[in-house]
C-alpha cells in the first residue's frame, strides 16, 4: 500500500466498531522526528516533564475539617471570623508523607503538585508574610516542609500550587467576580500593588527554602494580571521548574481542567507541552465526606486520552483532616495503577499515529511495535483495524499479557482484507481500558509505505 493512501483512507474499526469518519492525516516531519514527539521540548532541566508524564495532585488544607469544598468559605458564604477558626483545629497527626508517596508510586505517578495556598489564603509553610500559616495552629509543624523532605529522598519531582485569588488577605481586591468573595470584608484596604508586593514575597519564600522545585502551578489570576518577572524570578530561582500558563504570563503549558476545556480531549494533537488535571472526586478537588466518585473505567480513559497525545495527566486526591487519604480514593488510586502498570510501555518513548488514531482509537508505535488503545469499549469481540493488512509476529493484550489471535481477511460485510484482531474477551474488560499490543518484524514506519 502507498503511503499516501494510507493516510487518506479513514481509520475505522469495523465489526465490533468503535468509531468511523475521516482523522488527520501524519503531521509533516513529526513521525519519529529526532525527539520522537512533535511538541518541542525545552531543551533544559524543565525537560523532566516530558519524562514524568502522569502525576498526583493533592488539595489539603484546613477546608478538609468542615469536609464540604475546598472552596466552602466562599461558595457557602460562611464568614472569614468563623472560617478563620479552622485554623486552631488544625491539628493533622495522621500525616506522613511518605504514606501519600507510597500511594503514589503504587499508582505509577512520578511527581507531585501540592497546594501552599488556595483561596482561603491559608498557607501550609513556614511562610513569615502572614500569620494565617500551619504553624500557627495547634499542629505547629512546616507541612510543605516534611514534604518537600519526603519527595527529595525519593527523588521525586515536587510541583507548588499557588492561587492568586485570596480571600483573607485584606489587601487582595475581592469584587465578587468567579472565585471571589462577593465584596471586601470589613477592615480590609485592597490594594493590588501591595498585593502583589505579598505575592512575590511568598513565592522567593517558597522557591528559596525548599530545596529544588521542579514547578509552579498557578490558579485563579482572576484580573488577569500580567508582569513577566515574577515566573522570571522563579526561573532565576528554580531553572528545573516547569510553569504553567495560568500566572502572569503564558508560561511553558497548557491546563486543560476536568471537561470544562471540550477541544483539549478531542484535539489530536497538542501544539505545546499540556498537562490535564482532574479529581478523583466528581464534586470537589479537597477532602468530601459524602463524595461522588469517578468510575475507574472514566479515570483510565481519561490517562489514556492524555498519555497517548504525549500529554502529562494530573489526577487528585483530597486527604481529610488528619492528613490521612481516605479508603476509597486510596483504593481508586491502587486499581489504577494496576492498569496502568501493566499498559504503562504503550506510553513511553512513543508517538500518536494520528493517520490511524480517532477520538475513540488511539495507535502509538515505536520502532516495530504498535500499540492500539481502545478508549472506547469494543461492542463486540473482534476488532478490524483497516486498512492495516500485515499480520503481527505477535499481539497481546497488555491488561493480563494473554496472546491474541490475529487473521488478514476479507469478511462477509468487506470488500478487501485486512488485519483483525480476534477472541478478545470483551466482557472481561466492560471496566477498563484494553489496550493491545502488536509486534511485527519490520519498522512500523514502513508499514505506511
Amino acid at each position: 500500500m502507498r503511503r499516501r493512501d494510507f493516510l487518506n483512507i479513514s481509520a475505522v474499526l469495523v465489526s465490533g466498531t468503535l468509531c468511523g469518519g475521516k482523522v488527520s492525516a501524519l503531521p509533516a516531519n513529526s513521525f519519529f522526528d529526532s525527539t520522537g514527539m512533535p511538541i518541542q521540548r525545552f531543551g533544559d532541566g524543565r525537560d523532566w516533564f516530558f519524562k514524568k508524564r502522569f502525576g498526583m495532585f493533592v488539595h489539603w488544607g484546613i477546608y478538609s475539617i468542615p469536609a464540604v469544598h475546598e472552596q466552602y468559605q466562599q461558595r457557602y458564604s460562611v464568614p472569614r471570623e468563623e472560617y478563620v477558626e479552622y485554623a486552631q483545629q488544625w491539628d493533622p497527626k495522621k500525616f506522613n508523607p511518605d504514606h501519600w508517596l507510597d500511594l503514589m508510586q503504587e499508582a505509577g505517578m512520578e511527581y507531585l503538585t501540592f497546594t501552599t495556598k488556595h483561596h482561603d489564603g491559608f498557607c501550609m509553610w513556614d511562610t513569615k508574610e502572614t500569620s494565617f500559616n500551619v504553624m500557627n495552629t495547634p499542629y505547629k509543624k512546616d507541612i510543605l516542609g516534611m514534604l518537600a523532605d519526603a519527595c527529595h529522598k525519593r527523588n521525586i519531582p515536587l510541583s507548588l500550587y499557588y492561587s492568586v485569588v485570596d480571600w483573607h488577605n485584606p489587601y487582595y481586591p475581592n469584587q465578587g467576580r468567579h472565585h471571589e468573595l462577593p465584596h471586601p470584608e470589613p477592615g480590609d484596604t485592597p490594594n493590588w500593588e501591595k498585593y502583589m508586593e505579598f505575592v512575590k514575597a511568598q513565592v522567593k519564600e517558597l522557591c528559596t527554602n525548599y530545596g529544588e522545585i521542579s514547578g509552579f502551578w498557578w490558579d485563579m489570576n482572576v484580573p488577569e494580571y500580567k508582569d513577566p518577572s515574577i515566573n522570571a524570578m522563579i526561573r532565576k530561582l528554580q531553572p528545573n521548574a516547569v510553569i504553567n500558563n495560568r500566572g502572569f504570563d503564558k508560561g511553558d503549558y497548557g491546563t486543560p481542567e476536568r471537561n470544562f476545556d471540550k477541544g483539549a480531549d478531542k484535539v489530536m494533537e497538542f501544539d505545546r507541552p499540556v498537562e490535564a488535571c482532574e479529581s478523583v472526586g466528581m464534586q470537589s478537588w479537597g477532602y468530601r465526606k459524602n463524595e461522588d466518585y469517578y468510575t475507574d473505567r472514566y479515570l483510565e480513559k481519561k490517562l489514556d486520552n492524555y498519555l497517548s497525545k504525549n500529554g502529562n495527566f494530573l489526577l487528585n486526591v483530597g486527604p481529610d483532616a488528619s492528613g490521612k487519604i481516605p479508603e476509597v480514593p486510596a483504593g481508586i488510586l491502587k486499581r489504577l495503577g494496576k492498569w496502568y502498570h501493566s499498559v504503562q510501555e504503550a506510553y513511553e518513548n512513543v508517538e500518536l499515529i494520528s493517520g490511524l488514531s480517532s477520538n475513540n482509537m488511539f495507535v502509538t508505535a515505536h520502532d516495530i511495535i504498535m500499540y492500539i488503545h481502545l478508549n472506547t469499549a469494543p461492542v463486540g469481540n473482534t476488532v478490524g483495524l483497516y486498512p492495516l493488512s500485515t499480520m503481527p509476529e505477535k499481539a497481546t493484550l497488555l491488561n493480563n499479557n494473554k496472546e491474541l489471535s490475529c487473521s488478514v481477511e476479507r469478511k462477509p460485510y468487506e470488500k478487501e482484507s485486512f488485519l483483525w484482531i480476534n477472541e478478545l474477551p470483551v466482557n472481561d474488560l466492560c471496566n477498563t481500558v484494553p489496550v493491545i499490543k502488536l509486534e511485527f518484524n519490520k519498522f512500523v514506519k514502513q508499514l505506511i509505505q
